[in-house]
C-alpha cells in the first residue's frame, strides 16, 4: 500500500536524502517529518484543518503574486513557489491523499484536451457548449 497518512510515510527510512535527487519519496517524507515534528494533525494544532490550510495558501500564493508584479529577485519568487509546494503536499497528508498517483491520473487526463486561446491566453480545461 502506498503511504498516504502522516503516520506512514514516516515508516520509510530516515537516512532519505535532505537535498535534491528528483525523488516525489524523499519530498512527501521530509513534508511528513515536518507535519510530525510539529503534531499538525493533533487536535490542538490545527494544522490539518483544511479551511485553516486553504486561507495559509492564499496567503501564500499572494506572496508568490506580489514577489512577480513587484519585479523581486527571482530568488524570491522561487521560495515562495516552494512554500506552495510545501504546503500542497501537506494538504495531501491532511486529507489522506495520494497525491503523486492523482498527479499522474489527473495529467493522462488533461493530456488528451485540446487548447483553446482566451482573451489572457492559452487554456486547457474541459469545455461545455458555449
Amino acid at each position: 500500500m502506498r503511504p498516504k497518512e502522516v503516520a506512514d510515510w514516516m515508516k520509510i527510512d530516515t537516512d532519505l536524502p535532505s537535498t535534491p535527487d528528483g525523488s516525489w519519496l524523499t519530498m512527501m517524507r521530509r513534508v511528513a517529518a515536518f507535519h510530525h515534528k510539529h503534531a499538525f494533525s493533533s487536535e490542538d494544532s490545527n494544522g490539518h484543518d483544511m479551511g485553516y490550510r486553504i486561507a495559509l495558501t492564499i496567503e501564500e500564493l499572494g506572496e508568490l503574486s506580489a514577489a512577480i508584479t513587484k519585479g523581486k529577485p527571482s530568488h524570491e519568487a522561487a521560495e515562495e513557489l516552494a512554500d506552495l509546494l510545501i504546503l500542497i503536499l501537506g494538504h495531501s497528508l491532511a486529507m489522506n491523499i495520494d497525491l503523486e498517483s492523482e498527479f499522474h491520473t489527473k495529467m493522462d487526463k488533461i493530456m488528451t484536451r485540446k487548447a483553446r486561446r482566451g482573451n489572457l491566453g492559452i487554456r486547457v480545461t474541459e469545455y461545455g457548449e458555449e
